[in-house]
């Protein structure tokens, strides 16, 4: 299945996405966010060839919340996809060669199979729980370098943090040597997983951003916590979850501990 899988995204980004690339109509949600015509194509397309891999619904990011809460509240147990189509809109849009087709099969509450597909870099990330997670066939993560907190590469959306303390901690008196903000939160997690990010916090993720990430980034053996301290697939902030993340154990700790100390 992981296999049809990561075919099946493939063949949308080569057939759907790319073609689009620096040529599609765009225009803003009502939440602000971008949307294009590439977005609904390769939603569209999406939609036809999952269920011939898994015969199970669909929800995708371009459907309404309402419709997704509904497909959530009857299938999530059972199973359903979680398909954000394009994510880094805005990059794509604007000709920023980092976005990435998120497909995730949930089962039971939590993402059973992943795949993140970046169809510029040619980068596949997939994994299947409890099998490991890998790029192209190498077996994830790429390194592991123990650092210091003052030696790390952190991803941060600091426009997300919804605490106004954390929010200005971050941005004076940050622990870590840099931060990388890149507009495409799915493949935030992959980089995380590869060990080319160190750390990683964000305020609230859709389910369609971490849904298929979150898994590949476990698989490579990260730690993940949240910003309200609850389990991260707990039940709860299903729509709009927060992360806290590291790839090394001791180092996650040490940011665990910073962030919690100046939320």
């Amino acid at each position: 299945m992981l296999h049809r899988l990561q075919k099946l995204v493939r063949h949308v980004a080569q057939t759907e996405v790319m073609p689009r690339f620096l040529n599609t109509p765009a225009s803003r949600k009502t939440d602000g966010s971008m949307l294009s015509e590439a977005d609904l194509a390769a939603q569209t397309a999406l939609a036809s060839g999952l269920p011939l891999i898994i015969d199970r619904p669909m929800m995708g990011e371009e459907m309404t919340l309402q419709e997704q809460i509904r497909l959530w509240n009857a299938h999530s147990e059972s199973g359903l996809w979680v398909v954000d189509p394009i994510d880094g809109t805005n990059n794509f849009v604007n000709g920023l060669p980092h976005f990435a087709i998120s497909v995730a099969y949930i089962q039971n509450g939590r993402t059973q199979l992943g795949v993140i597909y970046n169809p510029v870099s040619g980068e596949c990330f997939y994994a299947e729980r409890g099998n490991g997670s890998f790029l192209n066939g190498t077996r994830l993560p790429l390194r592991l370098v123990e650092k210091s907190l003052k030696e790390s590469i952190a991803g941060v959306e600091i426009k997300y943090l919804r605490s106004g303390k954390l929010t200005s901690r971050m941005s004076t008196l940050s622990p870590v040597g840099a931060s990388r903000s890149m507009g495409c939160s799915t493949m935030d997690w992959c980089y995380l997983a590869c060990g080319r990010y160190d750390v990683y916090v964000h305020g609230g993720q859709k389910l369609w951003d971490y849904a298929a990430g979150a898994l590949i980034f476990e698989e490579a053996g990260g730690c993940l916590d949240t910003l309200e301290g609850d389990a991260f697939w707990s039940g709860e902030h299903v729509f709009n979850r927060s992360v806290i993340a590291a790839l090394e154990p001791n180092l996650f700790n040490k940011w665990l501990a910073w962030i919690r100390q100046n939320q």
